[in-house]
């Protein structure tokens, strides 16, 4: 049986190097709200041979919308983020784009958020965020009650607090940077996929603290911490490790094929789920035993 627990210092390192850069980059560039969070409207048409740049100069030269933020899907679906407009507004572009581009150009969807709906999805999308956080840290340290020693159960919940922190961390600070430098925005969809990233998080770490449970009760005369800690390593890693690469082998096929407006959200559940599963392994485990041994000190 291999010893992971040997290189706990090099496990904990890299992930405190990552969150450090993380955090760095979201405290310094901040993100960049979606519709969702700062209201406006989201315009989805499709406009068959024409490109970003031809668009967007008719949008400025022709209809005055500078402020118009646009990406394309298979070189003829453009979805245009902008100031809210109203329905008439709308009807007067789309005629007007079919003047310019041709009577091929359709409309697909459109919606719009006014600025009382956005502040407020905004305020209990962080509010959820901090109460998931907090719940399930509470329930992890009510369910390890029973396991006081040689850690309290308290720490069993704290310890899943910054695991998950850690892997709530890493998606955000990548879509900080990309907000900075690609005008990427974080909207309702990348509050949700961080929630879908801590329920999946912590499922993989109590899978790994209940392996050490049941050993603390069975071995716990024994071996040591460090020597049952590693044991329930090795018994749980490879679920872990396919359970996650099933998942991840599925988010990436449907961010390479599936629709524009879903690949930042499955970007997020996918470097959150590599950050979970990596958490549950190589930061739980790891600081479970320094508290251990703190507590035996």
């Amino acid at each position: 049986m291999k010893k992971l627990l040997k290189y706990k210092k090099v496990f904990l390192g890299f992930s405190l190097i990552l969150t450090l850069i993380s955090a760095a980059a979201v405290a310094y560039f901040g993100f960049k709200p979606g519709i969702d969070f700062t209201s406006g409207s989201l315009w989805q048409v499709i406009i068959p041979e024409t490109s970003v740049d031809e668009l967007k100069g008719f949008l400025a030269d022709g209809l005055g919308l500078n402020e118009v933020n646009i990406s394309s899907e298979e070189g003829q679906i453009y979805t245009l983020t902008m100031r809210e407009i109203s329905d008439g507004e709308r009807q007067e572009m789309l005629t007007a784009l079919k003047l310019r581009f041709g009577e091929s150009t359709q409309e697909q969807d459109f919606w719009s958020v006014s600025p009382t709906v956005s502040k407020e999805l905004r305020t209990k999308a962080w509010w959820a965020i901090g109460l998931v956080l907090l719940s399930i840290s509470l329930y992890i340290a009510f369910a390890f009650r029973k396991v006081s020693d040689p850690v309290s159960s308290w720490k069993y919940g704290l310890i899943t607090l910054i695991t998950l922190s850690h892997d709530v961390l890493l998606p955000a600070g990548l879509f900080a940077l990309l907000g900075a430098y690609k005008g990427v925005t974080v909207d309702t969809n990348f509050m949700v996929a961080l929630l879908v990233v801590m329920g999946f998080s912590v499922h993989d770490t109590i899978v790994v603290f209940d392996r050490i449970r049941e050993n603390l009760v069975k071995w716990e005369k024994r071996f040591d911490l460090e020597e049952l800690i590693d044991r329930s390593i090795a018994e749980t890693i490879a679920r872990s490790i396919n359970t996650s690469i099933t998942l991840i082998f599925v988010l990436v096929a449907i961010y390479v094929w599936g629709p524009l407006n879903l690949k930042f959200f499955i970007l997020a559940i996918l470097v959150g789920t590599i950050a979970g599963t990596y958490s549950s392994i190589f930061i739980a485990s790891p600081l479970l035993l320094l508290a251990g041994k703190e507590k035996r000190k």
